[in-house]
């Protein structure tokens, strides 16, 4: 397993660590290899100040388009945290598969995992709202 590169803001980055070792992350994470992947991609993260980020990275409470690259098929998704997931609304867990892979991504940028036994490509297309941008340090 290769550790993906990425640029967090410290806040995402602080909040997300403390997550991770909640006892809600701990009890839902047996047997969930992303959520360790997910770990490990913070702990090598390149972290910057929230004023500092770049528009085009995904942060915590961006809301972006994906493109399905096999079915030529898009969605728009918000990054939240657990207790604001609602995926009828649109809003996708950071502790989800496909949510863990997300943070950090830049427009253009494809990411892949595994679905059951299937294997999903998407393209980051567009970043609709990202909180940093507008100023909203503390989402």
């Amino acid at each position: 397993m290769t550790t993906r590169a990425i640029t967090v803001t410290r806040t995402d980055l602080a909040r997300l660590q403390q997550l991770l070792q909640s006892q809600f992350a701990i009890a839902i994470g047996e047997g969930r290899p992303h959520l360790a992947e997910l770990a490990d991609a913070l702990d090598q993260a390149q972290w910057v100040d929230s004023q500092s980020i770049r528009p085009n990275v995904i942060t915590m409470n961006s809301t972006f388009k994906l493109v399905d690259v096999q079915r030529d098929e898009s969605e728009t998704y918000t990054l939240v945290y657990p207790e604001e997931a609602c995926i009828a609304e649109g809003k996708l867990s950071i502790l989800s598969p496909l949510g863990s892979q997300l943070l950090g991504r830049n427009v253009g940028q494809d990411v892949c995992f595994s679905v059951s036994d299937r294997k999903v490509h998407k393209r980051v297309a567009k970043i609709w709202f990202q909180p940093e941008r507008v100023g909203a340090f503390n989402l």
